[in-house]
C-alpha cells in the first residue's frame, strides 16, 4: 500500500446534471438528479482518489454506502461531490462525503472501498464465470 494514501486526503469533483443522470416521474421540466446515478458519481470520485495514491495494477472496488440524499437538484445544474478519507486499514479505505448544487447540500455519507490488485480480481472473476456456467 502506498504511503501517500491516509487520511485527511480530500477531492471535489464537479458533475454537470444531464439528461442522462436525472429521472422524470415528475415530467419533464421537474427531471432531478437520480440517486443511483448520485452514487454512482461518489463511487467515482473515491476511486479516483484512491487510484492516485496506489500503484499501477491496483484499483479498488466499493464494498459499502450510506447515502442520505437530502435535496433534489434539477437538470441544468451542477453538483459538487466532496470526498474525504476518514480511515486506512491495509486495503480499506473508509470515505465520508457531502454533494452540495448552487443552492444547497444535497447528499452525505460514507463510502467503503477495498484496494485490489487487477489481475488477481480479474482471474477470480473468471473462475467464478466458469463456476457459474456449470449451474
Amino acid at each position: 500500500m502506498s504511503d501517500t494514501l491516509k487520511e485527511g486526503l480530500s477531492a471535489t469533483r464537479r458533475v454537470d446534471i444531464d439528461t442522462e443522470r436525472t429521472i422524470s416521474f415528475m415530467g419533464d421540466e421537474c427531471r432531478v438528479y437520480a440517486t443511483p446515478k448520485l452514487l454512482y458519481d461518489v463511487e467515482w470520485a473515491c476511486r479516483d482518489l484512491i487510484k492516485e495514491h496506489v500503484d499501477a495494477g491496483k484499483d479498488s472496488v466499493g464494498t459499502r454506502v450510506e447515502l442520505d440524499h437530502l435535496g433534489a437538484t434539477l437538470l441544468g445544474m451542477w453538483v459538487e461531490i466532496t470526498v474525504t478519507i476518514t480511515k486506512v486499514e491495509g486495503p480499506a479505505v473508509t470515505f465520508e462525503f457531502t454533494a452540495r448544487d448552487a443552492v444547497e447540500q444535497v447528499a452525505r455519507g460514507k463510502h467503503n472501498r477495498f484496494v485490489v490488485g487487477i489481475e488477481k480480481t480479474a482471474q477470480r472473476l473468471m473462475a467464478k464465470r466458469e463456476k457459474a456456467r456449470g449451474c
